[in-house]
């Protein structure tokens, strides 16, 4: 070998030891950088990454959002580990304190942030779908067309033709524009988790189905201010339906006005709809509202009492009657100040 071949090659070995060095360097210096935050204890924030964008518009909106603060180094390790091609449309809840790997896997895994929404006992499917939309998760309409599908009600083992009753009240926690039949299934899912099998059976030896419990469960929800009183007003709807009485509830006669303006007129009661149990006997053709487990619970097992009547004291409590006479003397006190 010649002295010149022989000098090209260590100018050749010495030129990869130092590119390879250069490499290694360079990729622990990544593996550095992504693993440690831009800051520290810095704010999240939450961060829009539209659908279709692709990865350089991403890291332009992380970037701008002050999320990452060097560009090139994490498009380099997003490429590196295959980030690139992974992350996906949604919102984040995102901050400079967390780790570029962090973020991407994110990003990545689709963790989006989720809006923790209450329900509260005794709304109605139409006051749902105004929350949801209010709260900036969900479309209105669109949930109320997928709450009055009766083959979606179907779907999901309920036997009505719509969903008033069964979302039941609860914290949930959604992600933005979630759809509503995902929002429907997840109140849904925990309405069958609460009314378990033993309630189930309970149904069945009161004679009523569990469409029935949920509707009486419903008028008790709305009817009482106080959960200690739920199974005495339960009893009094009991007592009324085992002596072929009218239920005679407001609640749902303003649940079968149109437009209700909070003004229940004598007109109100003595128009005939599917909700008024003035005029009909039994209880409605379906819920009024979607009743709480208390309110479940209280329609199941009501206290033993020889009531039939009770009026507002203008207190959130109620005087209960056994007669109509001591009945109208309550409400001559009560509701008139007579």
């Amino acid at each position: 070998m010649n002295e010149h071949l022989k000098k090209l090659l260590y100018i050749s070995g010495i030129t990869l030891f130092i590119i390879a060095s250069f490499i290694f360097v360079a990729f622990q210096e990544l593996i550095f950088y992504s693993k440690k935050p831009a800051l520290i204890n810095a704010e999240p924030r939450i961060v829009l990454i539209g659908s279709g964008k692709n990865f350089e518009s991403v890291t332009r909106i992380l970037h701008e959002e002050d999320i990452i603060h060097n560009s090139f180094k994490f498009k380099l390790f997003a490429r590196i580990k295959g980030y690139d091609r992974k992350v996906k449309a949604g919102e984040y809840l995102l901050s400079s304190s967390m780790s570029p790997e962090k973020i991407l896997e994110t990003l990545a895994q689709g963790k989006v942030y989720l809006y923790p929404i209450t329900i509260p006992e005794g709304y109605n499917v139409h006051q749902i779908a105004s929350l949801l939309e209010e709260k900036g998760v969900g479309n209105r309409s669109e949930f109320l067309k997928a709450a009055n599908d009766p083959a979606f009600t179907e779907q999901l083992g309920i036997d009505a033709k719509n969903f008033e009753g069964y979302l039941f009240p609860d914290t949930y926690f959604f992600a933005k524009n979630l759809s509503p039949q995902k929002m429907i299934s997840a109140m849904v899912k925990q309405f069958h988790i609460t009314f378990n099998p033993i309630w189930e059976k309970r149904s069945t030896d009161l004679n009523f189905s569990v469409h029935e419990i949920v509707t009486l469960a419903s008028i008790i929800e709305k009817e009482t201010g106080i959960a200690e009183e739920r199974p005495l007003v339960s009893s009094v709807f009991h007592n009324r339906l085992n002596k072929n009485m009218r239920l005679q509830s407001d609640p749902t006669v303003i649940y079968g006005v149109e437009n209700f303006d909070g003004n229940l007129t004598r007109k109100h009661l003595t128009t005939p709809t599917p909700y008024n149990t003035y005029t009909i006997s039994g209880l409605p053709s379906g819920p009024v509202a979607n009743p709480g487990k208390a309110s479940l619970e209280a329609a199941l097992f009501p206290v033993k009492s020889s009531y039939l009547y009770f009026v507002s004291k203008k207190n959130n409590t109620h005087f209960f009657s056994t007669n109509y006479d001591d009945h109208r003397k309550a409400v001559r006190k009560y509701q008139l100040n007579q």
